[in-house]
């Protein structure tokens, strides 16, 4: 069985998902389901693609996941500012900084990954 307890994106990627799951359990609680399930799709996401570059075949492969992820992880933020501006909606600050600080990680992943290539 594989262990990512050491790695740093895949335990963030990995809470940030069961999160997830919470808010979008109070958001289908306030039958606010289209956001809920967009939200639990591309928040998901975003820690099985950066699982999936754990394996990837190359340096340019593990690249490509990552931006993937970022990609699910910037359509989370969507749906977030959109909880937070609409009235009747909940929202989470907490989600949302934590969104924000594995946006960072991320990012410098891929830079740095990029530079090694």
């Amino acid at each position: 069985m594989r262990d990512d307890k050491d790695n740093l994106i895949v335990s963030l990627t990995f809470q940030f998902a069961l999160e997830v799951i919470k808010f979008t359990e109070l958001l289908e609680r306030e039958k606010k389901y289209v956001i809920a399930k967009q939200l639990l799709r591309s928040g998901t996401s975003v820690g099985a693609n950066v699982r999936e570059a754990q394996n990837a075949s190359s340096k340019a492969d593990f690249i490509n996941k990552m931006k993937i992820a970022a990609k699910e992880l910037d359509e989370s933020i969507y749906w977030m500012e959109l909880c937070e501006a609409a009235e009747s909606y909940p929202y989470s600050k907490e989600l949302a900084e934590k969104a924000a600080s594995i946006n960072r990680v991320l990012s410098k992943i891929i830079a740095s990954s990029k530079k090694n290539t």
